[in-house]
């Protein structure tokens, strides 16, 4: 087998759990092949360079070996080469969310109770208030 179709390869190289999301990424524009526009329907074959957007990672891989079917995740790895480049954003996207807070742990975690509404009613109503009193 010297060729496969891009969707299929992207599935039996588990970067996606089923076609249809392949698919659905390649239509989004977030697969290139060799520098080009992708279709799902775009062969690949050993030596193209593929470049996809996995969230706020680009990755990109030269690919290596052909595969029509989904196995275990150690003979998928071995399809495709990831580049140092892109090893090295992935490290550094890796980086940044693992220094980067969480903007919901600067909150209070879930609804405010009884006591928390009383008072936040007791801080608003205590407010100096523009109005003119008699």
């Amino acid at each position: 087998m010297e060729k496969l179709r891009i969707d299929k390869w992207l599935w039996a190289a588990r970067f996606y759990k089923t076609r249809s999301l392949a698919v659905d990424e390649i239509d989004k524009g977030r697969v290139r092949i060799n520098d080009q526009e992708a279709k799902p329907s775009r062969e690949v074959k050993v030596g193209d360079t593929i470049t996809l957007r996995q969230g706020p990672v680009i990755r990109t891989l030269v690919v290596r070996g052909i595969s029509s079917q989904r196995g275990a995740a150690p003979v998928a790895q071995q399809l495709y080469e990831e580049t140092e480049e892109s090893l090295r954003r992935k490290a550094e996207a890796a980086e940044q969310r693992r220094l980067g807070s969480e903007p919901a742990s600067s909150q209070e975690h879930g609804r405010p109770t009884k006591r928390d509404r009383r008072t936040i009613d007791k801080a608003w109503n205590s407010r100096w208030s523009a109005s003119i009193d008699p």
